[in-house]
């Protein structure tokens, strides 16, 4: 999805040879998360990226679906979610169904013992509070408050964060996250009236070659399921490598709004697609300028999808009693819309600070074990006068 892209050293052509200083062959990876029929990235490793030594005992680490949804309008508190020392053992999936898995995550630790490896998903991680660094095959992505971080399935990653206090929104996708076809080019350029462009991804930088040999786990999730592999040598030992395939950042803060004379819908919103769901971003902006506007949104139905926010920091004009994390849940089937009296209180307002994202999912998700112990269970009836 991101742009052609190159780094270190490579040959000047694919599928050829690629020799070391001391004569020996560097051994080439083509990386796609679709086979052979879609973006791709070749790398160019020290060592064969096939050398395992040694297997664990695998686990389950599969969400626990705890209700089949029902009608109603439901919330989270997102940040009742316990800190919790270990990057992995923090990740609580929330909301899930067979297109992708919504995770809260407030990890205390660096990943230092080991490296991740999600082969069954695409992720999306959102950084509402914290700031470091994701390490790669690819190279560096320092990050921060408001950073999106795109990464293909398959990739094998460790987060370094700065210092004990973060915060993260994931989406696992068991699809390729991407722009959003209407913003592209035929040939895949980001086109004007699109609200970002390509000077606001930021691609991996710094690439360090680790030619090291010795014992490196790398946690491998598939089916639910996370196996520990051990490896020969640092899973991080590109020379260099070139494609369209590899993670990326964009910051929140570099989405820019489009607004009008009346309240724009959802869709102007829109940051990534996938199958079956859609990312949004809701940023500062100016309300609408015609003299009668109503800035507070109109109700609507979702009957085709369920909307899920994920508040991050502002003042909602929209909703009541709002909290940083929070978590709404509006299902498919019933309307929705502002909390009694905001509309009233929106007219004359000029702008919004608001900042949250938004997840529209075109089937039904499900809540595990873990988002019925941060449920707030008045929402549901907040609408009542």
């Amino acid at each position: 999805m991101p742009h052609y892209t190159k780094l270190g050293t490579i040959p000047h052509k694919r599928h050829t040879q690629f020799r070391k200083p001391d004569g020996g062959l560097y051994s080439e990876q083509l990386f796609s998360t679709e086979g052979f029929s879609n973006d791709y990235s070749i790398l160019y490793h020290t060592y064969p990226p096939t050398k395992i030594v040694k297997t664990g005992e695998p686990r389950n680490v599969a969400p626990t679906v705890a209700e089949e949804k029902m009608l109603k309008h439901r919330s989270l508190e997102g940040y009742n979610i316990k800190p919790t020392v270990d990057y992995l053992e923090s990740r609580k999936a929330v909301l899930v169904n067979n297109d992708l898995h919504i995770v809260l995550a407030a990890p205390q630790q660096s990943m230092q013992d080991y490296f991740f490896k999600n082969a069954d998903a695409d992720e999306m991680i959102f950084v509402h509070e914290g700031s470091g660094k994701l390490t790669t095959q690819y190279g560096e992505l320092t990050f921060s408050y408001g950073d999106y971080l795109v990464i293909p399935r398959g990739t094998i990653y460790q987060i370094s964060f700065n210092d004990t206090n973060n915060r993260l929104f994931i989406v696992e996708s068991f699809s390729p996250i991407r722009y959003p076809k209407r913003y592209l080019s035929k040939y895949g350029q980001l086109l004007e009236h699109s609200p970002f462009c390509e000077r606001d991804i930021r691609t991996p930088q710094n690439l360090q070659t680790n030619d090291v040999d010795g014992d490196f786990l790398i946690l491998t999730k598939k089916k639910g399921v996370l196996y520990p592999l051990h490896y020969g040598h640092h899973p991080f030992d590109v020379v260099g490598w070139d494609g369209c395939c590899y993670p990326f950042a964009f910051s929140i803060h570099d989405f820019e709004p489009i607004t009008g004379r009346v309240h724009q819908p959802p869709p102007v919103h829109q940051t990534f697609e996938a199958h079956n769901f859609v990312v949004c971003s809701f940023v500062p902006r100016l309300y609408d300028y015609h003299p009668d506007a109503i800035p507070a949104p109109y109700n609507h139905s979702n009957i085709d999808s369920d909307e899920v926010l994920y508040y991050v920091d502002g003042d909602f004009m929209s909703r009541k009693n709002v909290t940083r994390g929070m978590i709404t849940l509006h299902p498919a089937g019933i309307p929705h819309g502002p909390h009694p009296g905001t509309v009233e209180k929106s007219i004359g307002k000029k702008e919004t600070k608001e900042l949250a994202v938004m997840v529209d999912t075109f089937h039904p998700l499900q809540l595990t074990k873990e988002a019925l112990e941060i449920e707030n269970d008045g929402y549901t009836m907040s609408w009542a006068e």
